[in-house]
């Protein structure tokens, strides 16, 4: 089983910390599955005009690739102006419609208060599910005050939510 792990982010690195969390509490618990996480800010990802995928760069499509040949993925988000972040939405929509057909999406997501908890439930979970995607009953939001000073979470409520999280992510890859 393969399972990526999408930083959606392009400064920073709290997000990209948090994918990896989800993707290395799975790891701990079946050493047998591939990870691998994807994070924007390394990949030069174009601007979506409508093409067909071939007609991106290279970068591009091998982002979108890696997607759809996920068995499961957790997508991390940073929360601006009470959205998901742009760039990440952009690469969503290069997806072609049911990209996430049979496949466990679920999402993690931070922001600079707790009162947007719920952004990446009310933004990502509809493209998630037009795209065909499952996605599982819990996700995961952590608040600034929940990192150190290296971006790295330190929370221990928080690591916890996370384990769950990725339990759940392997509890519905076996149906």
């Amino acid at each position: 089983m393969k399972f990526v792990g999408l930083s959606g982010a392009l400064a920073g690195h709290k997000t990209s910390h948090m994918v990896f969390k989800v993707l290395h509490a799975a790891k701990l618990q079946n050493q047998d599955i591939e990870i691998e996480l994807i994070d924007l800010k390394d990949y030069d990802v174009e601007f979506m005009r409508g093409y067909p995928l071939s007609y991106y760069n290279d970068d591009t499509q091998l982002v979108v690739n890696k997607l759809l040949e996920a068995d499961c993925i957790v997508i991390g988000t940073p929360v601006y102006q009470a959205s998901i972040s742009g760039s990440l939405k952009n690469l969503l929509d290069f997806l072609p419609e049911r990209a996430f057909r049979d496949k466990i999406v679920g999402f993690i997501s931070t922001a600079g208060s707790d009162k947007y908890f719920l952004v990446a439930e009310y933004h990502l979970r509809p493209i998630i599910q037009f795209l065909g995607g499952v996605v599982p009953s819990r996700n995961v939001f952590v608040p600034d005050s929940s990192f150190n000073v290296e971006s790295e979470i330190d929370d221990d409520l928080i690591d916890r939510r996370i384990m769950k999280f990725s339990e759940e992510f392997l509890k519905l890859s076996k149906k």
